[in-house]
């Protein structure tokens, strides 16, 4: 059996640990004792943007991303983005950009240097609110727990919350899309996004390429015109 080396280590504010660990070929993320993310199951995260950015109306989308992780969800959305398109991911944790340059910089690529894109160290509660009052976001993409809870941090739970979700619905333009990463369904999360006047289709998506490994959820919820 391949042992997991543990390769560094970085303190959420007002939350747990993050430990880098490599296994074998493949890099985990743990939060605690729990597998946060790893690069052997990251399909689901990849459709996250893939998915959301293919229902987008606008020409030249601007895109908000709670959450960097290990860059699946971001990649993925420079990968589709249409000309002209902006995407920006807010990260509370610096050691995880210092974990992309570094160890896991062949995972990364260029996507960091990429012009079409920016990593704001920001809560991405912060900017959806700051959006809600100035230019808005065609899409914001939350994966920023493993679903609708503070699992990461607490503060998190006012992403979720009905006054959370009426911020995220402000902060989009007219027919935007907010949509979450889940790791389990969650039908109170459904009929809550809908209560913040959202039209929300929950739909369920592999971890792996393959139709292999666990299944898991993505909210796509669309702000009315």
């Amino acid at each position: 059996m391949l042992p997991r080396e543990p390769l560094a280590t970085a303190q959420i504010p007002g939350g747990e640990t993050l430990t880098l660990i490599s296994h074998g070929r493949d890099f985990i993320i743990m939060l605690g004792r729990e597998e946060l993310m790893g690069t052997r199951m990251q399909f689901s995260e990849e459709q996250l943007a893939r998915l959301t950015i293919e229902q987008l109306e606008a020409s030249a989308p601007r895109v908000l991303i709670g959450g960097y992780g290990m860059g699946f969800t971001y990649r993925a959305a420079l990968e589709r983005l249409p000309a002209g398109g902006r995407v920006v991911v807010a990260e509370i944790v610096p050691e995880i950009l210092d974990w992309a340059r570094g160890p896991l910089a062949p995972l990364t690529g260029d996507a960091l240097d990429d012009p079409r894109g920016a990593v704001a160290i920001r809560d991405v509660a912060d900017l959806i609110e700051m959006a809600g009052s100035g230019e808005r976001f065609d899409a914001i993409l939350l994966d920023v727990d493993n679903g609708p809870d503070g699992i990461v941090r607490g503060a998190n739970d006012r992403l979720y919350t009905r006054t959370g979700l009426a911020k995220a619905r402000d902060a989009l333009a007219p027919g935007g899309i907010l949509a979450v990463w889940s790791a389990a369904p969650d039908p109170a999360f459904t009929r809550r996004l809908k209560s913040a006047g959202f039209a929300v289709e929950a739909r369920e998506v592999r971890a792996r390429p393959n139709n292999k490994g666990p299944r898991h959820t993505i909210w796509f919820a669309r702000k009315p015109h």
